[in-house]
């Protein structure tokens, strides 16, 4: 295994609204199964281990973008939504935060009886890691979520999160199993009863290499270790300013969100009657499912696709979240009966950005992008923390309270 990065966050209190966490559940889990039908579970997991692409998915789903509750918020997400039907997708996600990240190799053994992998190695893995990064380290977090996400093929990731009470800030672990074979050379010849996958066992003794290796990374300097990592360092700030986009790679997606609706993309035919602004959001969603490491240097790009609940950059747009969902399930779903046009020209749309941006030259600010956005708001229905959002001309604001209304 290895340690794949780390991510430093500002630590933000606040509690997500339900109108907005059941929608991070119903996208989360249509864009997990495109993930897996397109490219196979260990290249979800070895995306979920890469802290850019972690706070890129955070920030599509609707969370501010760079606060430590997006650890948080994708996990109880994540877990909410695969695990039933975790048989069907073959991933499980174990652990969570406070007192639920304590089940969690008890979680992991339950998972080796139901498919036939070595529970134990889990649940050592799972306690080696935590170990590493609450004690190893000494840098000053202690951690308070660990979850672990294993496949039925018995590859898994560690996503974990510590808490600096003196600067305030919160600090994200990433581990990936990598590749399974050289984790433990061949099945466990032990176990007794009915084999559903390839068993792995880490307290073999043809695991030793490995577990000298973890070993040795205990025995590392700190320093040494994160300069080794992929290192994710957010600003604690709330707003998304003009530095944090690569406004080439945003402006390529508007035009294409506009163009599409003048213009025939052969490959975009089965989106058809898609809007402009529900386009916009499921390029950036696509591009998320599909993009390679080096699309996610920005994540605060992927906050307008679908706003935040603090209405930065904007309030979340319901209706063009629901179109969204809605689509991607659709597509989601005739792809599972070999019919997989549609899921095709979802994932065209990401191609197609990335081949305008080459040339692109942006006419927009970023500052009229966002004031775009929240003078629209109200169009699709824009909701954040304060309410609904109204039209500008409104005398009461942009906002209309709706405390009491959490539906």
């Amino acid at each position: 295994m290895k340690k794949s990065g780390r991510a430093d966050l500002a630590l933000m209190g606040g509690s997500i609204p339900p109108w907005l966490f059941s929608r991070m559940k119903q996208l989360a889990l249509p864009m997990v199964e495109a993930i897996v039908i397109q490219n196979g579970k260990e290249n979800f997991l070895a995306r979920l281990s890469n802290p850019f692409w972690f706070q890129s998915f955070a920030s599509v789903i609707g969370m501010d973008w760079n606060s430590s509750g997006a650890t948080t918020a994708v996990m109880s997400a994540l877990k909410q939504s695969l695990n039933p039907v975790s048989k069907e997708l073959g991933l499980y996600v174990c652990g969570g935060k406070g007192k639920e990240s304590l089940k969690t190799p008890n979680e992991l053994v339950e998972i080796g009886y139901k498919t036939g992998l070595d529970g134990d190695a889990f649940a050592k893995a799972s306690k080696l890691s935590a170990k590493v990064d609450n004690t190893a380290l000494q840098d000053g977090f202690s951690l308070y979520l660990h979850s672990f996400i294993v496949s039925d093929e018995g590859q898994w990731s560690v996503i974990q999160q510590g808490m600096h009470t003196r600067n305030r800030k919160a600090r994200r672990y990433h581990w990936h199993s990598e590749n399974m074979e050289s984790f433990v050379k061949e099945p466990h010849t032990a176990i007794c009863g009915i084999n559903e996958g390839n068993i792995i066992n880490l307290v073999d003794k043809k695991a030793k290499p490995t577990q000298e290796s973890i070993i040795n990374i205990t025995k590392e300097h700190p320093d040494k270790i994160i300069k080794e990592l992929p290192h994710l360092l957010m600003p604690s700030y709330c707003d998304v300013k003009a530095k944090d986009i690569d406004i080439k790679r945003l402006g390529s997606i508007l035009w294409l969100a506009q163009e599409t609706q003048t213009t025939n993309f052969e490959d975009l035919l089965l989106l058809k009657g898609l809007g402009p602004r529900t386009l916009q959001s499921l390029t950036l969603v696509s591009e998320v499912i599909n993009g390679t490491p080096s699309r996610f240097s920005d994540p605060a790009r992927f906050a307008f696709a679908h706003g935040a609940k603090n209405a930065k950059p904007f309030p979340v747009p319901l209706d063009v979240y629901d179109e969204t969902i809605t689509t991607l399930k659709s597509a989601v779903e005739t792809a599972k009966i070999n019919r997989s046009d549609k899921l095709k020209a979802i994932s065209k749309l990401s191609e197609l950005a990335k081949n305008a941006e080459a040339n692109f030259h942006p006419n927009n600010r970023f500052e009229d992008i966002v004031k775009k956005e929240n003078e629209d708001s109200y169009k699709y229905n824009g909701r954040s923390l304060k309410g609904y959002s109204k039209e500008k001309n409104n005398q009461l604001g942009l906002f209309d309270t709706d405390l009491n209304n959490n539906n």
